[in-house]
């Protein structure tokens, strides 16, 4: 109870645009960049002189947002003013038909990819399912940037080979319903099977699933030197709550956070150097720290049977596996 009540008020954070060094020369992806905490970060990264893409589905409100971010920074580094650059990556992630493509677009232009923030999410929308049959919360949340990230991952090996160990990274994003809602198994496979199932057990196994996901990969990759994590951003007042009841809104309100702090939290997660590689696969708090207990029953799910876990992360990893490889 005492890390969940600590997300709510979290110790002060340490790695901020005030103190964050130069990022020149390095290339940056932010999912979901146009609004919220991805609007924040496009704004950091972009101030310490990194080449920015923000991926998004509209690109008039990606031009908004990239218009606004060079009128409200003026881009600063150790070394003096540097300008950084920021583009907008067509993206619509809740349909894998876009991804390859936007992977295309990515890496003809660039050769290089620091760190990926898997940061768009959505919860409770009031829409069905994606073109591929899939929710809207599992396919925006987990199945496309599984996928994205899974296309990504020849030019992260090729950065991490000319870079120092552990920083390149792939940043995944969690909540607070990963502490306090998440079922003693994890995940209920048969939830991501069921038509019109509720919507807030959806998000839940898709928030639950991003952590399986960043846990997975971290095991896929991290003899190559690349890290990924997990991060709970905070309790922020952004868009994703616009389809949530108005007595939540009006609730969770006074306890809620500006969007700059859920970027902090991604910030230190992406550049802190307290962590090494065998760090791979844990989970951040708000604004920047290590969880210091994780739920055992989500240890165990990240472990296979035969070494006393319950293996459902690895079959949700297989099911979302099985969903991306017609378009991989």
């Amino acid at each position: 109870m005492g890390v969940t009540w600590s997300q709510f008020f979290p110790p002060p954070p340490t790695l901020t645009e005030v103190n964050l060094p130069s990022q020149n020369g390095k290339v940056f992806i932010v999912t979901g960049g146009s609004s919220g905490v991805g609007f924040e970060l496009c704004r950091i990264l972009y101030r310490v002189g990194g080449t920015v893409y923000l991926a998004g589905r509209s690109e008039e409100k990606a031009l908004d947002a990239i218009a606004k971010i060079k009128r409200l920074c003026t881009p600063t580094s150790a070394e003096g003013n540097i300008e950084g650059n920021i583009i907008f990556l067509p993206l619509s992630l809740h349909d894998l038909t876009t991804i390859k493509p936007a992977v295309k677009i990515f890496t003809t232009a660039e050769s290089r990819l620091d760190v990926l923030f898997n940061n768009a999410g959505v919860s409770n929308p009031p829409g069905g399912t994606s073109p591929q049959g899939h929710d809207l919360q599992l396919a925006t949340n987990c199945l496309g940037p599984h996928l994205f990230t899974q296309l990504l991952l020849p030019i992260l090996r090729r950065t991490a080979e000319t870079s120092s160990i552990s920083s390149v990274r792939v940043i995944w994003t969690a909540s607070i319903v990963v502490d306090a809602f998440a079922l003693e198994t994890g995940i209920e496979l048969a939830e991501l099977l069921q038509k019109g199932a509720d919507k807030s057990r959806y998000y839940f196994n898709t928030k639950v699933g991003n952590w399986f996901l960043a846990h997975s990969l971290a095991s896929q990759i991290g003899t190559d030197g690349i890290l990924s994590l997990v991060q709970n951003p905070g309790n922020i007042k952004t868009n994703i709550m616009r389809h949530s009841q108005a007595y939540v809104r009006f609730i969770l309100g006074p306890l809620l956070y500006g969007p700059r702090f859920g970027a902090y939290t991604a910030i230190w997660s992406a550049f802190t150097g307290d962590l090494k590689i065998e760090d791979g696969g844990k989970y951040i708090l708000p604004w920047g720290r290590i969880h210091p207990c994780p739920r055992d029953d989500l240890l165990r799910a990240m472990k296979g049977k035969e070494e006393g876990g319950t293996g459902v992360a690895a079959a949700f990893i297989q099911y979302c596996d099985k969903q991306i490889v017609a378009f991989l």
